[in-house]
């Protein structure tokens, strides 16, 4: 809505899809959700895992965890420590360099990338708030309007929280992701005086050079390598 401050809420994403920088351009504010619950079983979420192409096929990169005993799973996203007994780090740049040494953009992109990779933060947040503001300050988004979560206090749960945090943000209206509706009380915005705006977001087609229907949904990194910075930021509108 016109003259709104448009608040969007996300988890802190490893090297993400686009839908996640697009929803970064249209908001005012951009609130990291580094103070809920991580998953606690499985390989982990969009937050320490993601998919690239692989001989044209989609395929995850994960970033390994550590989930200390004591906590037996009960661990919110500022808690959970990246796995730095294992090189994969290393595993990961090899795994780019072998599968887009082709790409249009790789000569630009790679080493953009490179130090991102391997940045050492032992913390997830801390690593993927680094890798996004960086790869969003190369696509002119101003990370500057990026707020952790954790910093505003909310005490709600579910729906209620998230209208919490936009308050916090001085917001008047939230942006909410497509996925949204089976968890998010849509009524309950309106309640109280807020606006509601779905991202609606088309995923842009562009060449990944594979010879193969076109896979959306992959990590930034696709996008990057095949059409480099300048034309992945007008893919996003």
């Amino acid at each position: 809505m016109a003259g709104d401050r448009l608040v969007a809420i996300h988890q802190p994403n490893f090297f993400p899809w686009l839908g996640y920088f697009s929803k970064a351009v249209r908001a005012d504010v951009f609130i990291v959700l580094d103070d809920v619950q991580f998953a606690r079983t499985g390989a982990g979420t969009w937050s320490n895992r993601v998919r690239v192409l692989i001989n044209g096929e989609p395929s995850w990169i994960t970033m390994p965890i550590r989930r200390p005993h004591q906590l037996e799973g009960l661990q919110r996203y500022d808690q959970i420590r990246v796995d730095n007994t294992q090189r994969w780090r290393e595993k990961l740049l090899r795994t780019i360099q072998v599968h887009y040494r082709r790409a249009a953009s790789f000569d630009e992109v790679f080493p953009a990338i490179e130090p991102l990779v391997m940045h050492p933060a032992e913390s997830l947040v801390e690593y993927n708030l680094f890798v996004t503001s960086c790869i969003a300050r190369r696509l002119h988004i101003d990370p500057e309007r990026w707020v952790l979560a954790s910093t505003l206090h909310a005490t709600a749960t579910g729906t209620a929280r998230l209208i919490e945090l936009v308050r916090a943000a001085d917001g008047t209206a939230y942006l909410s992701g497509d996925g949204a509706g089976g968890y998010q009380d849509d009524d309950a915005f309106a309640s109280a005086g807020l606006g509601l705006v779905r991202q609606h977001f088309a995923h842009p087609v562009y060449d990944q050079r594979s010879g193969r229907p076109f896979v959306e949904g992959m990590s930034c990194i696709d996008a990057l390598m095949h059409c480099g910075f300048d034309r992945t930021r007008a893919l996003l509108g």
